[in-house]
């Protein structure tokens, strides 16, 4: 199952405690909510919320907007954790998540990853035909500003919400590549994505690329390339994980199940219990001969999987060192059914326990893309690309 839970998020109401309660005028007796007194305390700590409340509703100059209030409410207090991956999604941002899922989605057709060391969020993927790419946009271009949003890892999710828009609906985006600024106009578009590409390249080398763990036909895509390449030969494999920001745990284990025998492939730790949650593969694997590429980007699922084949010396890693998400979140669905929240809840490790967080993962043998190389628009199985040719070299020494 995934990490899809859902809760009930109380808010703040103020309840009296005791079996009766007066009014104010006659002293007439009505009844009230009787709770125990651990749950009357908790409610205590919302009283200032509604108070607040209160006083808005009763003085402020125009009708307010209570639910859009109570969104910032949430969104407060979730900031207020310090944590860049714990975060609200409103009804609008909660149904596009979703939709974003399935493969398809309304938007400009970019993936993004934040540097929450230096607040800056870059291009990490532009979508084939699609609007981003028609304009002109490059993978590793710096977000800038999306209409009046200055873009941070922090404001990342509003400026995203922004991108996503209606079809036909203009949004002015600006980049910074190098040391130059370029804005662009894009109109959107309906996007679909596609997370797995493959190819056969010289001396029998399959070469699969998985973008993202999401979609939810990312491990049946992913089996079908496997299948599809060994069918035509393929001694070796390149698994190709660069730029792959992550996603599902439970589609990394999927992978992972392809190459490794009733393996642990990752635990984590929560601040109430130690080596817990632990996720293993099913009986039977797949031998054939396995390069791993990760880079800077390479996060969170893509470094589970990674770290988990790297212990068992099921892989050589090469590339260059991964991001260093070492953490995992919730996806929760809140009471109205039309909201919900990302939670940080753990910490994982590799088998072998070593810590990914503010970390990354060590590549077997270290591979630099060229400067000149930062905004490159690769085709897939691109020889003029040095990381990719470093592990073509090593996937056909270890088919030999």
């Amino acid at each position: 199952m995934k990490k899809r839970l859902f809760v009930l998020l109380l808010v703040a109401v103020l309840l009296v405690g005791g079996v009766y309660a007066y009014s104010a005028v006659g002293e007439t007796r009505r009844s009230t909510v009787t709770i125990d007194r651990s749950e009357y305390d908790r409610l205590l700590k919302y009283e200032k919320l509604d108070e607040v409340m209160q006083y808005i509703k009763a003085y402020y100059y125009k009708e307010p907007d209570t639910d859009e209030m109570l969104d910032y409410a949430v969104q407060g207090m979730l900031s207020a954790l310090g944590d860049p991956y714990t975060f609200y999604y409103d009804a609008k941002a909660w149904q596009e998540m979703w939709e974003e899922e399935e493969g398809e989605y309304t938007g400009i057709g970019v993936q993004i990853l934040a540097n929450y060391e230096d607040q800056t969020v870059k291009l990490t993927r532009v979508f084939r035909d699609t609007p981003a790419e028609k304009v002109g946009m490059r993978k590793n271009d710096i977000l800038y500003r999306v209409e009046d949003i200055e873009v941070t890892a922090e404001t990342m999710q509003a400026a995203v919400n922004v991108m996503r828009g209606e079809v036909g609906g203009s949004v002015e985006v600006e980049v910074i590549r190098g040391e130059e600024h370029i804005t662009f106009n894009i109109v959107r578009d309906t996007i679909h994505t596609n997370n797995v590409d493959y190819a056969m390249l010289a001396d029998n080398v399959g070469y699969v690329i998985l973008y993202q763990f999401s979609t939810d036909t990312l491990v049946s895509d992913f089996n079908t390339a496997m299948d599809a390449l060994e069918a035509q030969g393929a001694t070796s494999i390149i698994l190709d994980l660069r730029d792959n920001p992550g996603g599902w745990v439970e589609d990394a284990v999927s992978v992972a199940d392809r190459f490794l025998d009733r393996k642990m492939v990752v635990y984590s730790k929560t601040r109430y219990s130690s080596e817990t949650d632990k996720h293993y593969t099913k009986s039977g694997a797949d031998e054939i001969p396995l390069v791993v590429l990760v880079n800077e980007n390479s996060a969170s699922s893509s470094e589970i999987l990674t770290g988990a084949l790297q212990d068992y010396k099921r892989a050589t890693v090469g590339g260059t060192q991964s991001f260093g998400k070492g953490i995992m979140q919730y996806v929760l669905g809140l009471s109205d059914n039309e909201t919900g929240i990302q939670l940080t809840y753990c910490e994982y490790f590799t088998p072998n326990g070593n810590s990914v967080h503010g970390i990354g993962i060590t590549p077997d043998v270290v591979v630099e893309m060229p400067e000149d190389m930062t905004y490159a628009a690769l085709e897939v199985g691109d020889m003029s690309d040095p990381q990719l040719t470093a592990a073509w070299e090593e996937a056909v020494r270890l088919a030999q």
